[in-house]
């Protein structure tokens, strides 16, 4: 019989490395984007501006919901851990409360990071 302890810390491991991968080939991607954007045939400097700033707030919100993700997956273990190990039923629902809050923000975050880069697509 494993230890849930033990499956949750390799879930962490797993995902800090799928996210660590992810921040090393982001950097990979971008130069593509910002090189792309003046052979594009007559971009004024105002407009590649506007785009490359466009493009960092949108790497911004992408990182905010990678963390989100890994909220929604911390708060859920938590209130496992709370109602199942420690029978502590009104901090598991408050814990349930605050993990509906994440589910909706990260609802959110999605439906925004979508529209945001077809805008940043055709600038």
């Amino acid at each position: 019989m494993s230890d849930p302890r033990n499956a949750a810390h390799d879930k962490k491991v797993s995902h800090d490395k799928k996210h660590q991968e992810t921040a090393e080939a982001a950097p990979v991607n971008e130069p593509e984007v910002t090189e792309a954007a003046p052979a594009a045939g007559g971009a004024s400097p105002e407009e590649v501006a506007h785009r490359e700033a466009s493009l960092a707030v949108l790497t911004q919100i992408k990182d905010m919901e990678f963390h989100s993700r890994g909220n929604l997956a911390r708060l859920g273990a938590l209130m496992l851990t709370v109602e199942d190990e420690l029978k502590q039923k009104v901090f598991a629902v408050a814990l349930g409360d605050l993990f509906s809050a994440q589910d909706h923000l990260q609802n959110q975050l999605t439906a925004f990071i979508t529209a945001y880069q077809a805008e940043c697509e055709s600038l």
